[in-house]
């Protein structure tokens, strides 16, 4: 796993490369098809050179959906912290886990809650999906979050996501992929942002409604014309996704994040047998799992995917 938590940080998802070449094609500025020229040359040397495509590869945070008859379900957590570790060194990563008040970095990208896991527990499941994600601190870390009375409406949600699009998009290194989320709370809609950071480029949400204010918002948005970089531009996003639950009568939650041009996320699904396969970069037979019995760590390497 260390090893798919290097490789990346320094290769970008299939359809993220896709899309920025797609959005290169479509600018007609000589400022903006510089920027993303460089973007590329910027991807194709971290390849080359072995070496993470951004100077933040951002604290790591990964997105467990597993089932509850996968085998190492109770070992994964302490399993997905050597795998930091390891990477950390290995990448090498920039050292970004400070403990708070104590305020010291702890050298190795491991702390108290860090890395983040979320859980997600599927039921009669033996395989477990990890989303790993590099959340960098210019761009999906500034994250906002509020509680809109029910007056507000969806008028309301469309006015809290393109305020901070102009407030703190700048600085977030566009063309950005913009995760929002809508539920009954601060803490709820929050995660639910962040989760629609993870979804591939290019889907949208089951309901209807909330994909018509997907495609609304990234036109909004697109027309605030931050550009590349921030350089201007007719493009300000990759995509709009929004990620819903249901809320209480009296209250909107709805939060922000945003994920950078650099949107460094990978998916990978482990089956029962520890085979896998990987959905958003093609190529390499790379990952490690390092397995625990009792006292004893035993290293598997994992060479077969399964479709």
């Amino acid at each position: 796993m260390a090893n798919f938590v290097d490789h990346i940080g320094k290769v970008l998802p299939d359809d993220i490369i896709k899309k920025l070449d797609e959005l290169a094609e479509k600018e007609d500025s000589p400022l903006s098809k510089t920027i993303y020229k460089t973007m590329k040359d910027n991807q194709k040397l971290a390849k080359e050179l072995n070496r993470p495509s951004c100077q933040d590869t951002g604290v790591l945070q990964f997105w467990v959906k597993c089932g509850t008859n996968f085998p190492l379900i109770g070992e994964l957590e302490p399993l997905l912290k050597e795998a930091v570790v390891k990477a950390t060194f290995q990448a090498p990563l920039r050292h970004n886990s400070v403990e708070t008040f104590d305020e010291y970095n702890t050298g190795k990208n491991v702390g108290k809650g860090t890395p983040t896991v979320f859980w997600d527990i599927v039921p009669d499941s033996d395989e477990c999906e990890i989303y790993a994600y590099m959340a960098g601190g210019g761009c999906t870390l500034p994250g906002k979050a509020m509680v809109l009375m029910p007056g507000a409406g969806y008028e309301g949600v469309t006015k809290f996501v393109l305020d901070v699009m102009t407030s703190y998009g700048l600085n977030a290194c566009p063309p950005l992929l913009v995760g929002v989320g809508v539920a009954t709370s601060v803490e709820t809609a929050a995660l639910l942002s962040k989760k629609a950071l993870m979804r591939p480029l290019g889907s949208h949400n089951d309901n209807e409604r909330a994909a018509y204010m997907e495609e609304l918002l990234e036109k909004g948005i697109n027309d605030i014309g931050l550009g590349p970089q921030g350089m201007g531009g007719k493009y300000s996003v990759m995509g709009v996704h929004i990620e819903n639950t249901a809320r209480h009568p009296s209250a909107i939650g709805v939060a922000v994040n945003v994920g950078c041009w650099s949107h460094r996320r990978g998916h990978i699904i482990f089956d029962k047998d520890l085979n896998y396969k990987i959905t958003t970069h093609t190529g390499g037979n790379f990952i490690m799992v390092e397995v625990k019995d009792g006292k004893k760590i035993y290293n598997t390497c994992i060479s077969r995917r399964f479709s």
